[in-house]
């Protein structure tokens, strides 16, 4: 039932004067109430106040949402590897904090290794709808460990942890594809993916950043305090695929197979192909160098690059051996995340890099990423506006072609057994951007070495195998985008998505109508900011960052990104951290959505200490 305020005011006001009449102490009794008097003359008007202060106006075209501090990690750190499971168990990474930092949390825990960890003893799918903040840092104790607003941060392990001899070789080490050789100690966990084993327990995995890549998997059970216990641990066996690099962010596919993403290997800017250095012997033989290090995994053997930069997807991970598959028909470039819908078929991929692609896939057939076609967004800016908070796109997709792994396969098995003593200064053993630009033009052959060719590939028939071994460049040739400055996380929530678009009750108590994909965006700057191609925002953001979202649409298909939330105006004339507000969001990397609507957003900045940020859209 419902009251009216002002009535029930009023009530109160009458029974507290009447208590106070009744409590008087006088002598005699009260006459009887007199007749009420004539009303007298209404006063003169008095003057009109003076005029309040002007609010702030909203952003045209941005919602202006709620921004709230859940967490913060230790100097040095980026936050990475958020990823929310069905129970409401939030996991999250402290990547590469720094190797001064000695103060211990509650637990004893010193953040001077790379941490894999989770908020223990809350529900996120239970959180109150006005949310505290944690606070930023200020004494060593917290500018040195996590701190949280919610739940208390149980470090699950460390970089080299053991865990009583289960894992002998250490977690995130990275070893060459024998075994008997450590290559690195690995400090850079990014993403965690959880594969549920029944209530309260799973498997947790976690990608180790570096080259060469690798991923962990921890089985971890939930206690009754809250706290999780590991049962076991294992580095899954990269081996049969010949090894990863530079494992970064993932997801967890519809059908429950976590997806690993291979970053920085491919080594190509927005106007070439692979870098032709892959085989240069001054590179290989510095030990200083990354590359160095993916010749050691392979040793003796030389590697070919066109093993690298693709999405691993790891079947079978509930065995006691997980199966990895790399899907070279999802292309190769610098991967940040790939996202399936629930429909098991669309994947929406992004390019971390300067001049990176929006990718997507449609699978041919559901669950199997072995065969489809990728495309690349051809996005249109909004005529008039610059700014980053209010300026959208629309987007077409441009298909590119379709393949499958075997026949993908096939062709990177030509740039086999390519050596140093191959190498030539000012040539490249690899493929060209005249190779690309052949096959983007329909010619019936690839161009000789003479017309700028590659030398595999010299005077052979075209085929399609410049899309899924050079795909930024095919995409470029092809009128698709390539304009993105670190292109970061792609998220949805699945069950919000599935009843937008299906129309499927997944969401008790909410009738969701509209769902969105969301993408992170560090850097708002270079080939966004140039002034010149489909993209020409203005710099005013630029590293401070931003997420857009997209609309989806019938089939999961997306037609328009516009920006949800933006970071503050940067500041070019200060240092450090000061050039992003430490109020707003400062290069945000990977975003998770809640089944609520809300948006957890994890930071990759140059602050002191990034933070883990909970953001509430207007619109839902």
């Amino acid at each position: 039932m419902k009251l009216s305020i002002g009535n029930m005011k009023a009530g109160l006001l009458a029974t507290s004067i009447a208590m106070v009449l009744a409590g008087c102490s006088l002598e005699g009794d009260d006459g009887a109430q007199g007749p009420a008097g004539t009303q007298g003359p209404t006063g003169a008007q008095g003057p009109t106040g003076e005029t309040g202060q002007t609010g702030t106006p909203g952003v045209d075209g941005q919602s202006v949402g709620i921004l709230t501090r859940l967490a913060t990690v230790p100097t040095g750190a980026e936050v990475t590897g958020a990823f929310i499971t069905g129970e409401g168990d939030l996991f999250f990474n402290v990547q590469h904090p720094a190797s001064s930092n000695i103060e211990q949390d509650e637990d004893g825990k010193v953040f001077n290794k790379g941490t894999v960890g989770v908020l223990a003893g809350i529900n996120f799918h239970n959180l109150p709808e006005v949310l505290i903040s944690s606070p930023v840092p200020s004494s060593d104790f917290e500018r040195q460990t996590v701190m949280s607003a919610y739940g208390q941060y149980q470090v699950l392990g460390q970089q080299g942890d053991t865990y009583e001899g289960k894992l002998a070789e250490g977690l995130g080490n990275i070893y060459n594809l024998a075994g008997d050789t450590l290559i690195l100690e690995n400090q850079n966990p990014d993403f965690n993916g959880y594969v549920p084993a029944g209530e309260g327990k799973g498997y947790l995995f976690t990608n180790w950043e570096m080259y060469p890549g690798g991923m962990s998997r921890l089985s971890i059970e939930k206690q009754a305090d809250g706290t999780w216990n590991i049962t076991d641990a294992m580095m899954v066996d990269f081996s049969p695929i010949k090894g990863t690099a530079a494992n970064c962010f993932g997801s967890v596919t519809p059908w429950g197979t976590p997806l690993s993403s291979e970053e920085w290997i491919v080594e190509s800017t927005v106007n070439s192909t692979t870098d032709a250095s892959w085989n240069d012997p001054a590179q290989v033989n510095d030990s200083t160098t990354r590359l160095s290090n993916m010749w050691s995994l392979t040793a003796p053997d030389s590697p070919n690059p066109y093993d690298y930069g693709y999405i691993v997807e790891v079947t079978a991970p509930d065995a006691a051996s997980p199966v990895p598959v790399k899907h070279f028909t999802l292309g190769r470039y610098e991967h940040e995340n790939a996202t399936v819908m629930p429909d098991g078929r669309t994947v929406y991929l992004s390019q971390d890099d300067t001049g990176g692609v929006l990718f997507k896939f449609i699978a041919d057939v559901a669950n199997d990423l072995s065969a489809g076609t990728l495309y690349g967004a051809k996005l249109t800016q909004d005529a008039g506006v610059d700014d980053p908070a209010t300026t959208g796109f629309d987007v077409e997709w441009v298909e590119l072609a379709h393949g499958d792994n075997a026949t993908i396969q096939a062709w990177i098995a030509d740039f086999n057994g390519i050596g140093t003593d191959d190498y030539v200064e000012g040539e490249t053993s690899y493929m060209t951007v005249a190779d690309v630009e052949a096959w983007a033009a329909g010619a019936a052959t690839y161009p000789t070495v003479a017309n700028g060719g590659g030398k595999v590939t010299a005077g052979e028939p075209m085929d399609n195998r410049a899309v899924f071994l050079e795909s930024r460049a095919a995409a470029k040739a092809k009128g698709a985008t390539a304009e993105w400055r670190k292109l970061e996380g792609i998220s949805i929530n699945t069950k919000r998505a599935q009843e937008a678009v299906e129309g499927i009750d997944t969401i008790p108590g909410e009738l969701v109508q509209k769902a969105w994909v969301y993408f992170g965006i560090s850097d708002i700057d270079n080939t966004m900011i140039d002034d010149e191609g489909d993209m020409q925002l203005s710099d005013r953001v630029k590293d401070c960052g931003g997420v857009y979202r997209a609309q989806l649409g019938e089939n999961y298909n997306i037609s328009r990104i516009e920006p949800l939330v933006m970071g503050a105006t940067y500041r070019s004339s200060l240092s450090g951290a000061s050039r992003c507000d430490v109020e707003q969001l400062s290069q945000p990397d990977n975003v998770i959505v809640l089944e609520d609507g809300r948006i957890v957003i994890g930071e990759d900045g140059f602050q002191e200490n990034n933070t883990l940020w909970m953001y509430e859209p207007v619109e839902k």
